[in-house]
């Protein structure tokens, strides 16, 4: 009787019943996690929030053993968010033209609010990371969530038609790393039905505008070729190319982390 009253217990524990290979539910939809290989249980821990991209899905996420061990490493847990159908409500979308990205971002309240609760986070060593579509939801976030985020890493994603005129306060750091030969989100943008991707200089213009960030400075770091401006309150707006299409590399994720971390934002 004991280990069965012991195994219904566990079974009906959320915090226990989810992780990398199992859903974690906020309302109606999920997440995953996937805690450092270190961690004890008790020691609040930074955590990276990654938006997949168009078609992708939290469990796919979580089969990308290269980025975890770079994460669980840094001393990072990985949370996997979870579009609806593989996309994610954002304005001006090819399906989402009215939409405010209201339901996206209350999602994401929910998912760091449960995981803090369940799973020790810390609230204030967040980084949110995303490629393609889910670069694209970085960069909402940013602009509509700053305070949520130590930091923001966008892969080859950015808004759909163009950037808002202004954003929320507080002004935050932004990694943007893109391909020159990117097809499927091209530099310039690209139709798509009634709307267009939007072009990645015009954002990174108006995040300059907006956030004072002074004179570039340029450098190259394994395939990356960068360029970095800092503002007067220590954020730090980064645009790294690379010689290549439409393609993610940990190594990537692992520039923009060690940037966010060396500006002194995590």
């Amino acid at each position: 009787m004991r280990i069965l009253l012991t195994a219904l217990l566990l079974l009906s524990s959320p915090a226990l019943a989810c992780g990398p290979d199992t859903d974690c539910p906020v309302g109606e939809r999920q997440y995953r996690i996937s805690m450092p290989a270190d961690h004890d249980g008790t020691t609040p821990v930074p955590a990276l929030i990654w938006s997949h991209g168009y078609g992708g899905s939290a469990q796919g996420v979580m089969k990308n053993g290269s980025m975890r061990r770079m994460l669980s490493d840094a001393g990072f847990a990985l949370i996997a968010m979870n579009g609806i159908n593989g996309s994610w409500n954002l304005p001006n979308g090819p399906r989402t033209m009215d939409s405010d990205g209201s339901a996206e971002f209350a999602y994401f309240d929910a998912v760091i609010a449960d995981a803090t609760a369940q799973h020790n986070i810390d609230p204030d060593r967040i980084v949110a990371a995303g490629f393609s579509a889910g670069g694209m939801m970085v960069w909402n976030l940013a602009c509509s969530h700053p305070a949520k985020f130590a930091g923001f890493i966008a892969l080859s994603g950015t808004y759909w038609l163009k950037p808002p005129a202004t954003c929320a306060r507080p002004v935050s750091s932004i990694v943007h790393i893109h391909g020159t030969q990117d097809k499927t989100v091209p530099l310039l943008g690209r139709p798509i039905g009634e709307t267009k991707q939007g072009e990645v200089e015009e954002a990174l213009s108006m995040y300059e505008n907006f956030g004072d960030f002074g004179p570039s400075e340029y450098f190259k770091t394994g395939p990356l070729t960068c360029r970095t401006r800092n503002n007067p309150t220590g954020e730090v707006l980064e645009y790294c190319l690379f010689e290549g299409g439409h393609s993610f590399r940990t190594e990537y994720l692992a520039h923009g982390l060690a940037t966010l971390m060396d500006a002194g934002q995590l």
